[in-house]
């Protein structure tokens, strides 16, 4: 296979290391490994007693005898006793978030990452083999070490490391992926291999035979790593916290990628209305580092530094009450853990009531003196506020004493209530009573008020119980969602819903300054306006044709200037473009899936869930000479990784 087969323009590395990606070890007794590892524990125990339940409701189907039937149904209880206990458990890994948590971290309240998807090991070996036998005409045992490549960087993507190496190596696998769906997956027929990935909060398996499913899943666990390294980074620096914002912002635009194109599949951690409440859960955490990097200098006790604060507070606090009520919402509600909802719900209050202390700080420590701009100050009163209190003008309440001790009072009051209700919510979740720096947080807050409170207490007034106004949230820092750049590109036209030739190169000269053709289109650019005379027609090049490269530069994500730019320098000697063509779609076969509902499924058979790694026989494997994924890409370093050399199908192949 040529270079130009290669997925994303990847050239042979010839030796050069930087493309063997390996995970991580999966045996290192790290916190989050050890998490990880009980997931994947939970996860064949839930799928051993759902079978034991499809047994016995079968047997109950098939039964007419009563005493028989007795004995099903109690076996039935026991089943499901146990299925809600391993559901209880992984939601306690869920909400395991100290481990993903900075060990600088001592005086934020803690974020919350992601879980990562686990599969089961996939063969591709005697598949692929006899694939290319049937269709390629060619000896697949002349490719094993490249399959064998294969299997070890999906086997590295079960374990990745929690860094941005973690995620190119997702990504490396992932850019493989569609090169491979259109060599060895053809639309009108199964290939017997079968992608099982188990649902991150439910830990009920799912299987596919096409690629959609593995897609999806290495996508979502990208934005998984992204949260877990937003969650790890020191929020005691600015650096740390502008890495945590842009990982969870591009947690939340990975996501939004998985919503957008993989619009059916049938998992609860990738239905659309659970990713939706994932981005805004990213977004929100996006929101409140933010803010928190806004205060670590130090909030000025300056009437509109107060004020700013007040806003900026508000808007993290609307954004997490949003959140909350995504997750209070059917299905969603159904399957996130309690401590999520829970977490959510304390921020709002948390973050609502900093921003009433702040609007307090500011009327009830400041008064309006003869130096200060009036103007400014009343503009700035009246932004914090939808609806003023009590009819009055904000001019009003600025230069009159006793009004600001008035309002400052009822936001102390506010902000007092709102403390403690959220010190009582923090009471409620078993989960989060194991957070004492959260606890510690909330205390410190409340605290704080009180005292506030108390240095405007006056024993000769009479009870004031004036309702503080909502305060309107407003930022200058908006979080907003971030596509990686392995997720970007022209989705709508390199979608998995089309069909491609392989790349082919073209030779294209300079006639007279002229190229004999014209482009069009943003990206990727088209192939328009050929003139059949030309020498680029002569070999090869069509209307229609996308550019993906020019030279060694790859250009599927260029607009129409900056491939001309590449082009403007032709001369009479030419250079070589590398394009594709659109291939029409065969109807393609229904996908056949499994999808799992609390029951088993009924839509084919159970035989990849029958299937026990631990039974597999090792001399039956056909890969020759396969090491270990952890000593993956030592074995051969002339050849790239990266690289799944496999016959054209004009049976011409050239082995990278």
């Amino acid at each position: 296979m040529t270079d130009a087969l290669l997925p994303n323009g990847i050239k042979d590395g010839g030796g050069d290391n930087s493309y063997f990606k390996k995970g991580c070890n999966p045996f290192a007794q790290t916190g989050r490994s050890k998490l990880q590892n009980t997931r994947a524990s939970l996860n064949q125990q839930i799928i051993k007693q759902m079978r034991m339940r499809a047994g016995a409701e079968n047997l109950l189907k098939a039964t007419s005898n009563n005493k028989v039937k007795e004995m099903v149904f109690l076996e039935l209880s026991y089943v499901n006793s146990n299925l809600q206990l391993l559901m209880s458990q992984l939601e306690g890994l869920n909400s395991s978030v100290e481990v993903y948590q900075s060990s600088q971290e001592l005086a934020n309240i803690p974020l919350i990452a992601l879980g990562l998807k686990e599969t089961k090991e996939v063969d591709f070996s005697a598949p692929f083999k006899d694939f290319i036998l049937e269709h390629y005409s060619e000896d697949g045992k002349n490719f094993e070490d490249e399959i064998a490549d294969l299997m070890d960087l999906r086997q590295a993507c079960r374990t990745p490391s929690r860094s941005e190496a973690g995620v190119e190596l997702l990504a490396k696998y992932y850019s493989h992926l569609p090169l491979i769906e259109s060599r060895f997956f053809p639309p009108t027929r199964q290939t017997g291999i079968f992608f099982t990935w188990y649902d991150s909060f439910t830990g009920v398996p799912l299987c596919q035979q096409n690629l959609s499913l593995e897609k999806a899943s290495i996508l979502f666990n990208m934005a998984a790593l992204y949260s877990q390294i937003g969650t790890r980074a020191n929020r005691q620096t600015v650096a740390g916290l502008e890495e945590a914002v842009s990982s969870f912002q591009k947690a939340a635009g990975v996501l939004n990628h998985l919503k957008e194109t993989f619009t059916h599949t049938p998992s609860y951690d990738m239905s659309p209305a659970m990713l939706s409440m994932l981005i805004r859960l990213m977004l929100a955490q996006a929101q409140e580092c933010l803010f928190e990097k806004m205060a670590l200098p130090g909030i000025r006790n300056q009437f509109y530094s107060l004020m700013k604060m007040a806003q900026e507070a508000a808007k993290v606090s609307e954004i997490y009450d949003q959140v909350h009520q995504c997750m209070i919402q059917t299905p969603v509600k159904d399957n996130v853990p309690f401590f999520w909802s829970t977490m959510s719900q304390i921020k709002a209050n948390h973050y609502r009531s900093m921003a009433h202390y702040f609007v307090a700080s500011a009327l009830l420590d400041h008064q309006l003196g003869p130096s200060d701009d009036e103007d400014q100050q009343e503009k700035t009163l009246s932004q914090v506020y939808d609806c003023l209190p009590d009819g009055h003008t904000p001019l009003e309440i600025l230069k009159n004493k006793d009004e600001r001790q008035r309002i400052g009072k009822a936001h102390i009051r506010r902000a007092i209530l709102g403390h403690e209700e959220a010190l009582r919510i923090y009471n409620l979740c078993k989960h989060i009573n194991k957070l004492d720096v959260l606890q510690e947080i909330l205390k410190a807050s409340h605290q704080r008020s009180l005292d506030k409170y108390s240095e405007n207490e006056n024993e000769e007034e009479f009870a004031d119980y004036m309702a503080a106004p909502d305060i309107i949230s407003k930022t200058e820092h908006k979080a907003e969602m971030e596509v990686p750049g392995t997720t970007k590109g022209p989705l709508s036209v390199f979608s998995a819903k089309q069909r491609w030739t392989a790349p082919r190169t073209v030779r294209v000269h300079s006639e007279d300054r002229d190229l004999g053709f014209t482009l069009k289109g943003d990206s990727p650019v088209q192939v328009v306006s050929l003139d059949p005379l030309c020498a680029a027609a002569a070999d090869g090049l069509k209307e229609g044709d996308y550019i993906i490269a020019v030279g060694d530069t790859e250009c599927k994500w260029m607009g129409v200037s900056d491939v001309m730019r590449l082009l403007k320098d032709v001369d009479k000697e030419g250079i070589d473009i590398q394009v594709v063509s659109m291939m029409e779609s065969n109807p393609a076969m229904p996908t056949k899936s499994a999808t799992f509902c609390g029951n088993l499924p009924k839509t084919y058979s159970m035989i990849c869930l029958a299937y026990n790694d631990d039974d597999k026989n090792s001399k039956s494997r056909k890969v020759a000479k396969k090491s270990s994924f952890l000593s993956w890409g030592l074995k051969n370093k002339m050849k790239s990784a990266s690289t799944l050399s496999l016959p054209t199908a004009d049976n011409s192949s050239t082995r990278s």
